[in-house]
């Protein structure tokens, strides 16, 4: 009788499109588990959401600075143009929120989120895209612009809420997707033959050209992001985590990779994964 009753909730739940919360990983929690303790033990002064400020949490100098500048935020009318977008209609009179679950303050940390039918993870970033399409919209070129606005007011209301990708027990599709962004994160590229881990795990809060470089551990915390470097050029410095992925590639001399494709969206999952339990910072400066 409990087994029918429970049978029946589950189905419930379903119908009501309520999802159930898939256990983690084992071997995906592991590994977590290790790169945190890496940071909390390489950095013992800070807890574990100082690191969601970066190389500012690392330099107290720099953390000034950084916290002046965000009491006045270059990129404030860009966010509310982002607000403006999420919630004007399409010409068929649904709006982005109609091809989501759940309050629009939820969706950053329902992302990277495993799609079992698909057989691969979606991010909000892609769906994003999709909902457009999907709604008889013109494509939308991803990465910056108007669509990383859009991108930043979602990262904005979801400020406060803690980061939880999952990756299924049991389910080696998506352990495999999640192990080939972890494999990219870790190998080295390019002609200076460096690796992600080379620059954001062995040099995190060292400095080179002048910059301090940033512990992996909380990068995703506050993305997309607002770059002074980026804003430079026509003064809209926003970029989207798949954005600094490619401009990562190139300052290590090798060919990005094409955003929203497998190899930028696995590094994501793994990226994100690691950063569990920390909560999203919202929007925030960088340089």
């Amino acid at each position: 009788m409990n087994k029918l009753i429970a049978t029946f909730a589950a189905a419930a739940l379903i119908g009501s499109g309520v999802a159930m919360s898939a256990q983690q990983s084992s071997a995906v929690q592991a590994d977590i588990d290790a790169f945190q303790n890496h940071f909390k033990s390489s950095f013992p002064d800070l807890a574990l959401d100082d690191f969601s400020k970066g190389p500012y949490a690392m330099n107290e100098d720099k953390m000034m600075q950084f916290e002046a500048l965000m009491e006045m935020p270059p990129f404030e009318d860009l966010r509310d143009h982002g607000e403006e977008l999420w919630k004007t209609p399409f010409a068929n009179g649904k709006t982005y929120s109609s091809c989501f679950s759940g309050a629009d303050e939820t969706l950053r940390t329902q992302f990277p989120r495993w799609n079992a039918e698909k057989g691969k993870f979606d991010t909000l970033e892609k769906k994003i895209l999709d909902c457009r399409t999907a709604n008889g919209e013109k494509k939308m070129k991803s990465g910056k612009g108007a669509f990383a606005h859009i991108s930043a007011y979602l990262t904005t209301i979801a400020e406060g809420q803690k980061i939880n990708v999952i990756v299924p027990e049991g389910d080696a599709k998506a352990l495999a997707a999640y192990n080939q962004g972890k494999v990219f994160f870790y190998a080295k590229r390019g002609q200076l033959n460096l690796s992600c881990a080379n620059c954001h795990i062995d040099s995190a809060g060292k400095r080179i050209r002048g910059n301090t470089l940033s512990p992996a551990l909380g990068q995703i915390t506050h993305f997309p992001v607002w770059r002074g470097k980026w804003a430079k050029k026509k003064g809209d410095g926003f970029g989207t985590i798949q954005r600094r992925f490619g401009g990562c590639n190139k300052q290590v001399r090798a060919k990005p990779f094409k955003r929203h494709k497998a190899e930028y969206t696995n590094l994501e999952v793994f990226l994100t994964a690691m950063s569990n339990g920390m909560e999203i910072s919202g929007t925030e400066y960088r340089e």
